[in-house]
């Protein structure tokens, strides 16, 4: 096979599913690791079945490849399997990339992995990621794998977008339950990214040339915040949720939520300050995602709709 050739691991997902059609529309042959969804081959389109948790299954999966983009995890409770796929996966797929000399390697993180908040402006390096969750942790565990190979992660925060089963189904959940207001006002200054931009910044690291290539770890967010406020007015807009008026405190709104049977979390998650500065990587590779709000979502009304109903 001719050309430059990547091998996508999470490439029936969330992010992966609109990362493996643009490698493919630009030619790129593309070698997919599929777990339980295995799609049918094609042109320059390589489908492998394995799962990250069996290394036996990864054998040789990075032979001919010039890129690893490794968009799969675990999103779950089950520490067990957290630490199986997204710590002790990470470290046998970069070790068959390294096998392999394979020296550029792109993993999807999170910033969740720094806890719970405030954030404002935070640039990398300048917080101590304290992970709150097994999924957090381990994602943040199996980062030093890439890094120590020469790689880059990638941290976003929240990603919204066309098969998101968790961000605007929680944020509904919230604003349903805060019938007194929005928590300060909705004051929280929140680093929200569009999926289709993400994938976009995968797509481009890969294809860069060797002189763009970066390493170490990049938030992936937008260059400017959105408030809570700003989040549930754009949503009620393009998307019909339920326009909250009014504020009330932080503590008022966790009495309330829990009074509604919600998770109290969601409050750590909408209204404490996530604003990740994303300057480095747009300083080291001159992309990274810049959609705003109004139009992101604007352009996944049709699904959020339809999903929601």
């Amino acid at each position: 096979m001719n050309g430059p050739r990547v091998l996508v691991t999470g490439g029936s997902g969330f992010v992966g599913g609109k990362v493996v059609p643009l490698l493919r529309s630009a030619g790129v042959g593309v070698r997919m690791l599929a777990h339980r969804r295995v799609p049918a081959a094609g042109p320059r389109f390589e489908v492998v079945q394995g799962d990250l948790a069996d290394p036996v299954t990864l054998d040789g999966i990075c032979r001919d490849v010039d890129c690893v983009l490794h968009l799969a995890s675990y999103i779950g409770k089950d520490e067990e399997r957290s630490v199986a796929v997204n710590v002790d996966g990470t470290r046998h797929l970069v070790a068959e990339a390294r096998r392999a000399g394979v020296d550029r390697i792109v993993q999807l993180s999170t910033a969740a992995v720094y806890g719970n908040g405030p954030f404002r402006g935070t640039v990398e390096g300048a917080m101590e990621p304290r992970p709150v969750s097994s999924t957090s942790r381990s994602r943040l565990a199996g980062e030093r794998f890439v890094l120590g190979a020469g790689g880059a992660v990638l941290r976003p925060y929240l990603v919204y977008g066309r098969g998101d089963r968790w961000v605007m189904p929680a944020l509904l959940r919230m604003v349903r339950a805060l019938r007194s207001g929005l928590p300060d006002g909705g004051s929280a200054l929140l680093s929200l990214t569009e999926v289709g931009g993400l994938a976009a910044t995968f797509t481009r690291m890969a294809l860069c040339s060797p002189s763009r290539r970066v390493t170490g770890v990049f938030h992936a967010c937008p260059p400017q915040p959105v408030s809570l406020r700003e989040l549930v007015g754009a949503a009620h807009c393009h998307l019909g949720f339920p326009l909250v008026a009014g504020d009330q405190s932080f503590e008022g709104a966790r009495r309330e939520l829990v009074g509604a049977g919600c998770d109290s979390h969601l409050l750590d998650l909408f209204a404490v300050d996530h604003w990740f500065d994303a300057t480095r990587l747009r300083a080291a590779h001159g992309w990274a995602p810049d959609i705003g709000l109004p139009a992101g979502l604007a352009a996944h009304a049709a699904w959020y709709r339809d999903q929601l109903s």
